[in-house]
């Protein structure tokens, strides 16, 4: 087989490919054992027609038209090999020549993957983002260690206070006629927690167990229900039951209780030391954010519509899980949105064409200072899986090999060096930064 690559404009490649006759004689033989099997000729048994009878039966096209799909995919893809072109899309095919006895000849026009063209990546320029934690910050992970490890206390009698959880029944009514969803029993409600409409819950306070109490709400004008946006109800809501909680007071018992420590002061200590340890991380991410966006700005690269729309469709299917997640599909996410998937799609393509030029960047950054992944790292990182996923290595290794998962593995590694490589080249200056919040 012979290929040739002739590059066009806009990230286009013409393969001329031509295939030897040989190699077509045996695409014809298959061709022919197939359809014969399938094709009653009169006089003989299905499958048992000699092929000179059955050619004059079926024609010769047919034969050619099955055995064009045996030759030309393979002899693309190996075209592609051969001339090292990275396609990004399906190619149009245009078949010039198939007779037999003769080559076949055949060309492939296709989007590939466009050159890069590197800007400064190196020594680029990046202020520091400040790593400040504060005993304030100390005092607030105290505090949500006592929310966390409180103890719920029923209440018999009294009235709903902010933070109390309250058993409640409830009936919506709009304009005096119930509408679908805005009914619950024996629902748990924590006040303060915004879960439901605003306004509803500021005015349970003060409420006591058994009264009930007419309140009256007006929906967001973003709400999803169409039939309720800006809307004002009337929810009767009775109070079943209170539970409060009660909060441990911050002394070395509390410590013992909730940590390894005996002392408040190692406690605070130690939450001292992941707060700045976690702060550091955040730093180093925001830095690693800061030069990659700034090395993209840089760089300049025609990306094909092509790319920009295979990842577009990646968001969706990651959007997708995330919703099934949560319990919801897509379908009621439209609808309670009120959008399509084409808005969807819409939304999506700005953060889709950056990404693809991110990626694009890191490959060529990647191949240029040939920054490669070892096998070792490989096996690295499938331990580090195996272990979140708490699943054996090899296992893990052999369900990733099936799904052709293993190189996209590897490709994330060689992205995550060289944006490692160009954040360690990096020049940080100190200013005004703000820390990320976590």
């Amino acid at each position: 087989m012979k290929a040739t690559a002739e590059k066009l404009e806009n990230n286009t490649v013409v393969l001329d490919v031509e295939v030897d006759a040989e190699q077509l004689a045996r695409a014809l033989d298959q061709a022919y054992r197939k359809l014969v099997k399938d094709v009653h000729v009169p006089g003989f048994r299905k499958g048992k027609t000699p092929r000179v009878v059955f050619e004059n039966y079926v024609g010769k096209a047919a034969l050619y038209n099955e055995a064009v799909e045996y030759v030309i995919p393979d002899a693309y893809m190996q075209a592609v090999n051969e001339t090292g072109v990275e396609p990004v899309a399906q190619p149009q095919l245009e078949i010039e020549q198939v007779e037999e006895g003769k080559a076949v000849k055949f060309k492939a026009t296709v989007r590939v993957k466009p050159e890069v063209t590197l800007g400064q990546y190196t020594g680029l320029e990046i202020t520091r983002p400040k790593v400040e934690v504060t005993d304030q910050d100390v005092d607030n992970e105290l505090a949500k260690l006592q929310e966390r490890h409180a103890q719920l206390i029923n209440l018999e009698e009294g009235a709903v206070a902010g933070g109390d959880i309250a058993l409640i029944d409830f009936v919506g009514r709009k304009d005096g006629v119930e509408f679908e969803g805005g009914q619950g029993t024996d629902y748990s409600l924590e006040i303060g927690s915004g879960t439901f409409v605003p306004g509803f819950e500021d005015q349970l306070i003060g409420v006591t167990v058994g009264e009930t109490r007419d309140i009256t709400v007006t929906f967001p004008e973003d709400y999803p229900n169409e039939d309720l946006k800006g809307q004002e109800a009337v929810f009767t809501v009775t109070v079943k039951g209170i539970k409060r909680k009660e909060i441990a007071a911050l002394d070395d018992e509390f410590a013992k209780d909730v940590s390894e420590f005996d002392t408040l002061e190692e406690l605070r200590a130690d939450l001292l030391n992941k707060l700045k340890e976690a702060a550091d991380n955040r730093a180093q991410q925001q830095i690693k954010g800061d030069v990659v966006q700034k090395a993209v700005e840089n760089a300049v690269v025609d990306i094909p519509e092509e790319m920009v729309d295979t990842r577009v469709d990646e968001m969706l299917v990651n959007m997708e899980r995330r919703l099934m997640s949560q319990g919801m599909n897509m379908e009621n996410y439209l609808k309670y949105t009120g959008s399509t998937i084409d808005d969807l799609k819409k939304s999506f393509r700005d953060d889709a064409k950056r990404g693809v030029k991110t990626t694009l960047l890191l490959e060529a950054i990647a191949k240029k200072e040939a920054i490669e992944v070892s096998d070792e790292d490989l096996e690295k990182e499938i331990a580090t899986m195996a272990e979140n996923y708490q699943q054996d290595p090899k296992v893990l290794r052999k369900i990733l090999e099936g799904q052709n998962q293993v190189e996209f593995i590897r490709e994330g590694l060689q992205q995550q060096k060289a944006i490692d490589f160009i954040a360690d080249q990096a020049t940080l200056v100190e200013g005004t930064n703000e820390p990320v919040e976590e």
